[in-house]
């Protein structure tokens, strides 16, 4: 392989689908209407609910702080030469050849569904599959706050993987990191670096940003589809199927306008049933 051109001065980091993004919103308590009649059982509920929003928001704010921090040091080693950037292209190119191998540290719900031929998987974050007192909270929560919608899962970080990267490669070897949109191959070169591999090079916007020329994939779905997930996915309402039905055309169209018919009938089938089964309930007691 050739020299590689790699353009440091045009990285940028925005990401705001990534999981390391510490982005939720919360209800306001404005709503509530307050008046000297509440009893003390309702101050102190009210009490307990801002105290838990305030830790929540508390939380939140030491996340964004930590992701904002976080990314300087990427930048910094981008900047300083000691992680190579890579187009998707250029990646390709790299390992089908040159054989440099290609590091795969997305998590199995992606990688499952797409993975690029003769690359290794070893995920940083993978899918928390705990079912603690610690574990089901954060689940419920990621649910409520939009894992329902992007069918982004519960993630957990593999204390492992730096053992398990040593295991297949050594510290001199040149390794290609990559994840689905560039992040967590970021943090992933970071925590390489810093334990000694020092010929790192990123795929700069990930996987998802390949062309299908660009890399020798395998599995059951197209590579820019791996990240998504949920209802946005079963109703075709994502940023990669919109690009999609552009070349696909009215078919392809189709067959989410179908899916969302469905929903909407699903949805007045229920209303209608559950009139249906108040009216009875009522029948049962009038009488």
């Amino acid at each position: 392989m050739g020299a590689v051109s790699l353009p440091i001065n045009s990285v940028t980091l925005t990401n705001s689908n990534s999981n390391l993004t510490a982005t939720s919103h919360y209800a306001s308590l404005s709503f509530l209407n307050l008046t000297p009649s509440l009893t003390a059982t309702k101050t102190l509920s009210l009490k307990s609910v801002v105290r838990v929003q305030a830790e929540t928001e508390d939380y939140e704010l030491k996340q964004m702080r930590d992701m904002a921090a976080a990314r300087k040091r990427w930048e910094s080693l981008i900047r300083d030469g000691k992680v190579k950037v890579l187009t998707p292209r250029e990646a390709g190119y790299a390992v089908q050849l040159s054989n440099k191998p290609l590091l795969d540290v997305r998590p199995s719900n992606e990688h499952n569904k797409a993975w690029v031929r003769g690359s290794t998987w070893i995920p940083i974050f993978d899918v928390d599959k705990r079912l603690d007192a610690g574990a089901i909270p954060r689940k419920v929560t990621n649910f409520v706050m939009g894992g329902w919608w992007s069918g982004l899962p519960t993630l957990s970080y593999d204390s492992q993987f730096l053992a398990k990267v040593s295991e297949k490669f050594p510290k001199d070897a040149e390794l290609i990191v990559a994840c689905q949109k560039g992040l967590r191959s970021l943090a992933a070169c970071e925590l390489l670096y810093n334990a000694g591999y020092e010929n790192l090079f990123w795929v700069q916007g990930g996987l998802e940003a390949a062309d299908d020329e660009d890399l020798i994939v395998e599995g059951p779905m197209p590579l820019k589809f791996a990240g998504i997930g949920g209802v946005s996915e079963f109703l075709g309402w994502t940023d990669q199927q919109r690009a999609a039905a552009a070349k696909e055309g009215w078919a392809y169209r189709l067959v989410f306008s179908a899916r969302l018919l469905g929903v909407f009938l699903a949805a007045d089938a229920l209303y209608l049933g559950a009139q249906q089964i108040g009216r009875y309930i009522q029948d049962i007691r009038s009488h």
